[in-house]
């Protein structure tokens, strides 16, 4: 699938009509998600045929691009029941499979197929300090193959020193920079919408070294 078709497909999803901003809803939009997911398939080939993870899935944007990668099995994983039930619709309106998990990704307790590759769009840690680095914790632990994670630019430093000396990493590259497009969601937002520069990381769990690790 080319890149503007995906992104096409993508841009028909239903978002968040009552975002939480506790949870820190926000859309991922379909030019990010497009990119992140081709560049994860046609740069490093972690998406077709892989065992895909969307953590924080909300709408199931990042995991529906996923499937329409041909990933061999994707399952959404999130807090909140109305994002499954809109995610969910929009599998349905794709016509892709999908399965989805209510849970808590800080308190994770993975039983089922191995994962080949987490995507994600964590929560930026502005409402609770911190939320952005117990996505990434939790993914490198459930990761055999790669973590793809958008983290706003200023957290740069912090972001590359804690996977690599905290969580595990066996490596953390910025593969580019992009503007994430915040729309004027929340009461507090004073402008139309605001352009936050964020990174696409691409993290590398260590146990991928060797073989049946």
């Amino acid at each position: 699938m080319k890149l503007k078709q995906l992104e096409s497909l993508l841009g028909t999803l239903q978002q968040f009509s009552n975002p939480k901003i506790d949870l820190e809803q926000y859309p991922t939009g379909p030019h990010i998600a497009s990119r992140m997911l081709y560049t994860a398939e046609n740069s490093f080939g972690d998406v077709t045929n892989k065992v895909v993870a969307d953590f924080g899935c909300g709408c199931g944007t990042l995991g529906l691009a996923a499937s329409l990668l041909d990933a061999e099995y994707v399952v959404g994983l999130d807090i909140d029941a109305q994002s499954i039930e809109i995610a969910t619709a929009n599998a349905e309106d794709l016509e892709l499979e999908m399965d989805f998990v209510q849970c808590d990704l800080r308190n994770l307790g993975w039983r089922g197929p191995i994962v080949d590759t987490v995507v994600m769009n964590p929560p930026f840690g502005t409402r609770k300090k911190g939320a952005d680095m117990d996505f990434l914790c939790a993914a490198l632990k459930i990761a055999s193959q790669a973590v793809y994670s958008l983290h706003k630019t200023t957290t740069r430093e912090h972001v590359k020193r804690t996977a690599l000396r905290d969580y595990n990493a066996k490596s953390a590259e910025v593969l580019c920079e992009l503007r994430f497009d915040v729309p004027q969601l929340y009461k507090f937002h004073k402008k139309k919408e605001v352009d936050v520069a964020v990174d696409l990381w691409r993290f590398v769990p260590q146990r991928i070294q060797g073989k049946g690790l």
